[in-house]
């Protein structure tokens, strides 16, 4: 592999090693949207396995100790993939997870889009993530994938340099389940752990432990057995393949922020976040939606403002119900139903590229 480095810009020529595909990528810094082009190698052994594409961005299972492996040092240290898949590769970026921007999700996004409308025979894609932002990643993804094709989020709790490593088990799962053709149509799926997670509902709930990543109430959707890729329940909620989000002509999405109710919080930290231009507010509640000190001020300061105001709980389960209410002060004030506070503001950004009319917010709210 030779680098050439042009300001900030790095170019990388890959050679395809036995079953791997080739690709010459152009990554360039987080606030820049990569262009990617990959040519397929040939592979004769195990030619009739499907085809799943890994589009690398970096995080932990990355975060090697004197520099991050690359997209190609991740499938090569993936024992016995050839049994699996047809592992192809690209480096959309390669960086912690918090230092992906609104930016690059969205050319993460189209970037998975286009590899799904311009290589038809291709089972599916592999996106790693670090874990401290993958479920917001995975979910923007659900919300803006428009392939009914397995989209499969991976990471790592520990880095390559760390005893007991499990990105490459996690790599090797995520391509399994990305190549059955029972994920399909499933939506984005976070795969960790030997278990199969749904975008929408997973969240990540331990800082350490390798069992972090849960979906709570609901519980998982399957496991990643040695045998087989078992199944338990599907997704009933609207997400990729069946989304109305489109952001193929989005530089920007919308600012939205998250403000959290506790015991004699103000209004202030509302009123503030208004007046520096947020076009939504997601309030994560006390219990079913109760706010405390001043905060229904800011709230109605906000909403006379003519900014969305979404109620969700900080409990980490239970649902907001959906009120039907014609008041003034109310108009823009969305019921987040059971979504997480940060998944609820990735809903109200995407939802505001679209429409101004709360009735259709809330719809959205209710059917994603």
């Amino acid at each position: 592999m030779r680098p050439w480095i042009a300001g900030a810009t790095l170019i990388l020529t890959v050679v395809a090693g036995p079953g791997l595909a080739a690709c010459a990528i152009a990554s360039q810094t987080p606030r820049e949207t990569p262009t990617v082009q990959t040519t397929r190698a040939s592979s004769p052994e195990g030619s009739n396995l499907p085809r799943v594409r890994l589009v690398a961005t970096g995080g932990t299972i990355s975060n090697r100790s004197g520099g991050r492996l690359t997209a190609e040092e991740l499938v090569s240290s993936i024992p016995g993939i050839e049994r699996y898949v047809r592992p192809e590769f690209e480096q959309f970026a390669n960086v912690a997870s918090g230092s992906l921007t609104l930016k690059q999700w969205i050319g993460l996004a189209n970037r998975i889009n286009t590899i799904f409308t311009e290589d038809t025979d291709l089972a599916g894609v592999v996106v790693t993530s670090g874990t401290d932002t993958l479920e917001e990643t995975a979910y923007f993804l659900d919300l803006t994938v428009h392939s009914d094709k397995p989209v499969v989020i991976v990471g790592s709790m520990r880095n390559p340099s760390a005893l007991g490593y499990e990105g490459s088990a996690n790599l090797l799962e995520g391509y399994r389940v990305a190549a059955d053709q029972r994920s399909r149509g499933k939506g984005v799926l976070v795969v960790l752990n030997d278990e199969i997670n749904s975008a929408r509902d997973v969240t990540k709930t331990d800082a350490h432990r390798l069992d972090t990543f849960q979906s709570r109430n609901y519980g998982i959707l399957g496991v990643v057995d040695s045998d087989r890729i078992v199944y338990y329940r599907d997704v009933v909620k609207r997400h990729a393949g069946a989304n109305e989000f489109d952001v193929s002509a989005i530089e920007e999405l919308p600012r939205v922020d998250v403000v959290m109710t506790y015991q004699g919080a103000t209004g202030d930290l509302i009123k503030a976040i208004v007046d520096q231009g947020a076009k939504g507010i997601v309030v994560a509640a006390a219990g079913a939606g109760a706010t405390s000190g001043t905060q229904d001020e800011g709230i109605r300061y906000a909403i006379d403002k003519g900014v969305f105001v979404v109620i969700t709980t900080r409990t980490g389960g239970g649902r907001i119900a959906t009120r039907n209410t014609s008041s003034a002060s109310s108009r823009l004030q969305i019921q987040g139903e059971d979504l997480a506070p940060i998944k609820a503001r990735i809903l109200l950004m995407l939802a505001l590229t679209k429409t101004r009319d709360a009735a259709e917010v809330q719809r959205m709210f209710s059917e994603y």
